[in-house]
């Protein structure tokens, strides 16, 4: 988190204020989404945009680019104020979601930068240095993003699904199986359920491999991230792979084809495709140990 803030914020919503009121009104700090370039879509769509706390969002503009910002209270948006509700899954999962809404209506119409979670500045002439410092780096990340966006891909283990799918039973008279004890049968139950786990693990992970394989060759770029747990696991079963590819929007479509059907007929695996998205995880600079 990004926090320039000081002084206590009045209570209530953001009010509407003109540009001269918010640089010089202190209990209201600038909240930064996304940043791309000026004289884009970005300054007519912006005035259509609600940000958080009912805010209107707005530009602020430097060196040729253009930061989306809303006036939130300082107080509430303060180093202090943010670990609250951060740690307040209601407020989390209201500020998420807002932030979420205004990066992705900015990306339909315009290459932009998402910005993390609670990028918070004093002010706007804060955002404006901000963009001023950055401009460099800005600017060669929006040229490498320029006509990409986001797909996610994930990919799950269901060994319960798995092992409601037994193999065919053996035909014949002469195949059927003699009778166990109780015990027995259920010490064997034990060990298919062990076996039907294991494989489950070993196919997803087989096939994870092969997504990988397919949808490199039509990304520019890949990113893995930490496997998804609880109800951050939309999916069912367990979240085994966690991928997230940079992809021209001229192959979106092929993309998806290449892995139509990839897990078909494999019993408790399953690959979920997300997208497109803006780039949020390609907007840091490109390192060799973020992907292969």
């Amino acid at each position: 988190m990004t926090s320039h803030l000081q002084g206590a914020a009045s209570p209530g919503q953001p009010r509407r204020l003109s540009t001269e009121q918010r640089e010089s009104d202190h209990s209201w700090s600038s909240y930064v989404y996304a940043i791309g370039r000026a004289g884009t879509d970005l300054d007519a769509l912006a005035p259509r945009l609600t940000g958080l706390r009912d805010g209107r969002v707005r530009t602020v503009t430097a060196d040729g680019l253009a930061a989306l910002v809303s006036s939130v209270p300082a107080g509430a948006f303060s180093a202090e104020g943010m670990k609250a509700q951060l740690e307040n899954l209601t407020e989390l999962e209201q500020i998420a979601r807002t932030h979420h809404t205004v990066v992705e209506a900015a990306h339909t119409g315009a290459t932009v930068l998402p910005m993390r979670l609670a990028t918070v500045y004093l002010d706007d002439a804060r955002v404006r240095a901000m963009l001023l410092e950055r401009g460099a780096e800005f600017d060669a990340l929006l040229s490498r993003l320029e006509g990409h966006a986001e797909l996610g891909v994930k990919v799950y283990a269901d060994p319960r699904a798995a092992a409601a799918d037994p193999p065919p039973a053996a035909e014949g008279p002469d195949r059927a199986a003699p009778p166990v004890s109780p015990g027995r049968a259920y010490l064997q139950q034990r060990r298919a359920q062990r076996q039907t786990q294991r494989d489950a693990y070993r196919a997803a992970g087989a096939l994870a491999d092969e997504v990988r394989g397919r949808a490199t060759g039509l990304a520019r770029d890949r990113v893995t991230h930490r496997p998804q747990q609880g109800e951050l696991a939309a999916g069912a079963g367990e979240n085994i792979a966690n991928e997230a590819y940079l992809v021209p929007v001229d192959r979106l479509r092929e993309f998806h084809r290449a892995l139509a059907g990839l897990a078909d007929g494999v019993p408790g695996i399953h690959i979920e495709v997300t997208g497109p998205w803006a780039p949020y995880s390609f907007a840091t600079p490109p390192a060799e140990s973020r992907s292969a």
